[in-house]
């Protein structure tokens, strides 16, 4: 016999949202969107629950052991509940929308859930939302899709945000060009590297090395990329030049008031990326708060078209107080005029109408009272 579970109890992870943070993870999700569809992306909204077989095929940042499972009654098959919305957002471009023209320009927001969650964040259910150009990687994409998820941010009232550029297919570039590596070293110099362990990178061999100095080419985004430039000059002969010229290129346009940084060698989070990648950190909060970048999504007819997008997990910042009500609440008592109400709503003022004569303007968390046409303090 099992124990009775207590009411209201949820599943580890698993958390209810009340006023007033329910409205703000509504109006914080819906402040994004906006800014997003007014640079011309348009809104999808995928399924909560995929055939877990069409998911797994096209997850790449989450693995199949991710997923959260359950069999449909309907048709006898394993569902599972997406972990990520980019991988729908790559089927929704390669099948329903196959034949609409490039590039295409989609936005999304919803809920994800997790089977297990991670030491930074410990819930298992997290709101995502994000944009993503499908059918172009080019450096063009990747400075609209940074400026448009800056610009979201700064909409919804964040501050003190950081971006920091990282080339995920850094060391794979290098390994089959100027500075050789074999398969199995090069997996464990990108992991040396994304640990920042020189010493073990220096274990490795010669060889290995001769990456050392990627390590130094981390931090202040200027600095860092004049010695990416010089290691380029170096060991690299000249293949990074290209990707050196379309970091600077999509750093131009960002304005002052947002911190760049550089970390060519990141690899947490950017497994599935391909050129191009970016994390998106914001002053007081620990851990992203976004990712993006340059991907590849595959077509059902076996071949893939390039994408570029990003992904904002917004429930920090919600927990933290952004996308707070606004307006001020003010009471209406019973037979109060409903004409003037709603000219005080239209100015802002959200109303609450009494139902009984024991209804309470302050119990209900109101800060005035309508007496006849006039606003008086409660």
């Amino acid at each position: 016999m099992t124990d009775a579970i207590a009411p209201g109890l949820l599943p580890e992870g698993l958390a209810d949202r009340l006023p007033p943070r329910a409205e703000a993870s509504a109006r914080l999700v819906r402040e994004v969107l906006d800014s997003v569809a007014r640079h011309g992306y348009r809104r999808v909204m995928p399924a909560l629950a995929e055939f877990e077989e069409t998911l797994v095929s096209r997850l790449q940042s989450a693995s199949a052991e991710d997923l959260l499972r359950a069999v449909d009654p309907v048709s006898q098959r394993t569902l599972a509940i997406r972990p990520d919305m980019t991988a729908q957002i790559g089927r929704i471009a390669a099948t329903r929308m196959a034949g609409t023209p490039r590039p295409l320009r989609l936005c999304y927001g919803g809920p994800v859930m997790k089977l297990r969650a991670d030491q930074l964040r410990p819930e298992r259910e997290r709101m995502q939302v994000g944009a993503e150009i499908i059918g172009s990687d080019s450096v063009n994409a990747a400075v609209e899709i940074v400026n448009v998820a800056i610009e979201a941010l700064q909409r919804a009232g964040v501050q003190g945000i950081t971006i920091d550029f990282a080339l995920p297919d850094l060391v794979p570039t290098l390994a089959s060009g100027p500075m050789p590596l074999a398969p199995i070293d090069m997996e464990l110099v990108r992991a040396r590297l994304d640990a920042k362990d020189a010493g073990s990178l220096a274990e490795l061999g010669e060889a290995a090395r001769t990456y050392l100095a990627l390590i130094e080419a981390t931090g202040p985004f200027h600095p860092a990329m004049d010695r990416l430039e010089a290691f380029d000059a170096g060991p690299a002969q000249g293949t990074l030049a290209r990707r050196i010229a379309a970091l600077r290129a999509i750093a131009k346009p960002i304005g002052w008031d947002i911190t760049l940084t550089l970390d060519p060698t990141e690899q947490h989070g950017f497994e599935y990326k391909s050129w191009f990648g970016f994390s998106i950190f914001a002053e007081g909060f620990i851990g992203e708060i976004g990712r993006g970048g340059a991907y590849q999504v595959a077509r059902t007819d076996g071949t893939s078209e390039p994408a570029m997008g990003f992904s904002l997990y917004p429930d920090p910042l919600i927990d933290a107080g952004f996308g707070a009500e606004s307006g001020k609440r003010l009471f209406l008592p019973l037979n109060h005029d409903p004409e003037r109400a709603a000219e005080l709503r239209a100015e802002g003022w959200i109303t609450v109408a009494a139902l009984s004569d024991e209804d309470d303007a302050k119990a209900l968390g109101c800060e005035a009272v309508l007496l006849g046409k006039d606003v008086a303090p409660a």
